[in-house]
């Protein structure tokens, strides 16, 4: 390993505008879920988080939320 070398991060870097866009959606799906009286769960707040972090795409959390279910 060379200590020199710049870190790089494995995770893809979003904008800022990117990364709004994502909060309002999961705050969406936040406010949808709560009118309806119910919450998320631990586990799917840490896969919005993720998703949110851009550590997993739309599809990838859809289908984690699912198969968790």
């Amino acid at each position: 390993m060379d200590a020199t070398a710049p870190f790089t991060s494995p995770v893809p870097a979003i904008s800022e505008a990117e990364r709004a866009r994502r909060v309002g959606e999961i705050n969406f799906t936040r406010g949808s879920l709560r009118y309806e009286g119910g919450i998320l769960a631990d586990d799917v707040e840490q896969l919005n988080a993720r998703y949110i972090a851009c550590e997993l795409d739309s599809d990838q959390l859809t289908a984690t939320i699912l198969a968790s279910a």
